[in-house]
Order: structure tokens, then sequence, then C-alpha cells
């Protein structure tokens, strides 16, 4: 696979910028120790967006490789939007990616299709990777819909964009009932999936394009999960959450393919 893995870790609304710092020294030692290789897998975290100058600061004296990006991204590029962040912003502390339509906003902010596909386009406007996050609900699953659900929502985050801007996507795969509740789907199930996605993606834009965007998998990743799942010839990395608090268990999520 010429894909280069991702290892994200979403941080949600915790850690204070104290907070940030020692976990970010933690895991940088972790990485180290373990035998990570930036080039073999790359490491990224999103933290709040009040932590994002602690985090350049930290990451930028450490050489250890880790990118860092905000949890979200306005559709706006300026004005009167009280309590939003810009891709411009986010740019400026030298950030890479912006997560866009995770389950999350979708359900306790309203985010519809419209919104997440102006956010990915935001994102792109200001050279930054989306991590567009789709996903299904339980009844969904039970339903038998549920890849039918996920691509519609990878649809509409793509809509209008040309092949050369989807190559820049990351598109994270995250079934909404197994975030955060220690459910996490089997790696045929991840597989499933993303392979469905990826196939999406060589129909509607053409192989080259399959070929390069990443697909991760999130949902409860852990490391005693994720070499079964990195397994899976189209599951590219994982977008990790609880556990990406946690410097040690990141650290050997983010090393699963370093030899023991």
């Amino acid at each position: 696979m010429t894909r280069t893995p991702l290892i994200a870790g979403n941080w949600k609304m915790n850690l204070t910028y104290i907070e940030a710092q020692a976990l970010l020294e933690d895991l940088v030692e972790n990485l180290k120790e373990a035998g990570h290789k930036a080039d073999a897998v790359e490491v990224a975290v999103l933290p709040p967006f009040v932590d994002i100058r602690t985090v350049q600061t930290v990451l930028d004296g450490s050489g250890s490789g880790i990118a860092f990006g905000g949890q979200d991204i306005s559709e706006h590029e300026s004005g009167a939007y009280t309590g939003e962040v810009s891709g411009t912003m986010l740019k400026a502390l030298g950030a890479t990616y912006a997560a866009v339509g995770h389950s999350e906003r979708r359900q306790y902010h309203g985010e519809t299709e419209q919104v997440t596909n102006a956010k990915v386009k935001a994102a792109l406007a200001n050279e930054l990777s989306p991590i567009l996050c789709v996903g299904e609900p339980l009844e969904e699953r039970k339903a038998g819909k549920h890849v039918e659900y996920t691509l519609a929502q990878v649809e509409g985050g793509l809509e209008g964009l040309s092949a050369e801007e989807v190559k820049k996507v990351v598109i994270a795969y995250e079934p909404v009932w197994a975030i955060g509740t220690g459910e996490v789907a089997t790696s045929e199930d991840a597989q499933e999936v993303c392979h469905e996605i990826r196939d999406l993606l060589a129909t509607k834009f053409g192989d080259e394009v399959a070929d390069a965007v990443r697909v991760l998998y999130g949902g409860s990743v852990k490391s005693s999960s994720i070499v079964d799942l990195m397994q899976q010839a189209d599951v590219d990395g994982a977008l990790v959450g609880g556990a990406s608090l946690k410097a040690d268990e990141f650290a050997k999520i983010a090393t699963y393919n370093v030899a023991a």
C-alpha cells in the first residue's frame, strides 16, 4: 500500500493548555521509545482551539513530526460569526488538518450535509486537509442500511469537488454506535464500509483518486484492536478518541507496525 497510514487523535473537549503540554511531551517521549518513524505512520492530534498555540509550540521544538489540526472549521472566511474559527486562523498556527462533519457536530449542532460540504471546501481553500467524518447510527446498522447511509454522507461532503481536491481529503468512517461506547466494529465491519467508500471514490472520481485517499476507521479504537484493523486492505489508519488522551496507549496505537 502506497498510502501512508494516519493515526489521528481527537481530544474533543478535554485538556487545558497546561494539560495539553504535559500530554504531548509524554507522547513525544513514548513514540521515541517505541521506535516510531514519522515517514512510516503519520501521527496527528486535534486539540481544542484554545490549546492549539501551545500544541504548536511544543511540536515545533520536538522534532517528532506530529501534525495537528482543528476539531472543526467555520464555513466562513471571516466576519460576524461569534464563536467560530476560520481556516485562515488555523493555517496561520501551522495546522495541517481540520475535522469536518463529526457525528457530535451533526447531532448536537444540527450540521447538515450542505454545511459539512461548505466546511470541506473552506478547509481546502486554506490548504488544510479535511478529515471528513461519516458513519451510521445503530438503527441504520440494524436495518442493514449502514453502507447506503454512509455513502450518502460521503457524496454530500464531497459535492462539487474536483478529483484533485478529493485527493487531499481524508475520510474517517466512524459508526456512531461505536463512538465512546466501548463498542468497536469488527475489523471485517470496518473493511466492508471502507471498501465501499473506496469503490464510490473510484466510480465518481477515478481509480487514481480512490488509490490516493486515506480512509480511516474511528470508534473506540484501542491498542488491542488496531493491528487487526490495519490488516484490512482499505483501512489506512484510525481516528482515535478517548485513547488519544493517554500518551502510552496512543503511542502503542501509533506504533502498531513496530515489531516487539
